[in-house]
């Protein structure tokens, strides 16, 4: 059995973003690249099927959709313990266009379980899971928050309204999943690191897919309304305001 953890290249979630001078991009400067957090998580609940499954899964892998420069938050998945890592050399430029390149460059690979987090903290679409097991033409489970391998099923929980349900579903499938997959994400230690260093890093070039999506120009948020302070006998005053200036009555 093969595993496949889907991780994306997102910025520290303590940066802070700053845009271009045209507001047509981003400015990347001095911006921390880390493994979004649901797929650290993942890749995580990943390894920890591995060392638990006897031998029964072969290997985990790690593949990112991205330039050359997310290369050291590759390294990292690497160092925290995936066994080896492809990245498709083109810019991940929206959901679709980044599951169309997962999908394309496995589709030979035969992997049994594809992890991807539910959401990138960076754009939070929550859609690349849901858009992958479609070009893959295989299920897909949201919302998971447990997995668990019994022989050689694998069961999991997703959360629903009130509670969960216990799925089994055919592999090979997409399980997106959310916090709660695993207590805390792994740390890589002073050998993983160096193991790393050693570890296959595979470089596929991109399909010709075309993205859907453009960003034509980006605005940050209009900033909050200074605070009107409103007698508490003046209630007509205040109907009024909500009425004409917050329209919300």
């Amino acid at each position: 059995m093969k595993i496949l953890v889907c991780v994306s290249n997102v910025p520290d979630t303590t940066t802070k973003i700053k845009l271009s001078g045209d507001m047509h991009s981003v400015d990347l400067a001095n911006v921390q690249w880390i493994i979004n957090p649901w797929d650290e998580l993942a890749l995580t609940r990943a390894l920890e099927l591995k060392e638990a499954s006897e031998g029964k899964i072969e290997k985990v892998t790690v593949m990112l959709v991205g330039a050359k420069s997310a290369e050291p938050t590759m390294r990292k998945a690497l160092a925290i313990g995936a066994d080896d890592a492809v990245r498709v050399d083109a810019e991940p430029l929206d959901a679709y266009f980044v599951a169309g390149q997962i999908a394309g460059a496995i589709k030979d690979e035969n992997y049994d379980l594809v992890f991807c987090g539910i959401e990138s903290s960076d754009y939070n679409g929550s859609a690349m899971g849901s858009m992958l097991s479609e070009f893959m033409n295989i299920p897909s489970v949201s919302s998971v928050s447990k997995v668990e391998m019994d022989d050689d099923q694998i069961v999991v929980n997703r959360e629903i309204a009130g509670g969960f349900e216990v799925v089994v579903p055919e592999l090979p499938f997409v399980a997106i999943v959310q916090k709660g997959i695993t207590k805390e994400p792994r740390i890589p230690s002073m050998r993983g690191i160096m193991m790393a260093r050693k570890k296959p890093l595979k470089v596929v070039e991109a399909s010709g897919l075309e993205a859907l999506t453009e960003f034509v120009k980006y605005e940050p948020p209009q900033p909050k309304a200074a605070c009107k302070m409103i007698d508490a006998d003046n209630v007509a005053e205040l109907v009024d305001l909500l009425h004409n200036e917050a329209k919300i009555i």
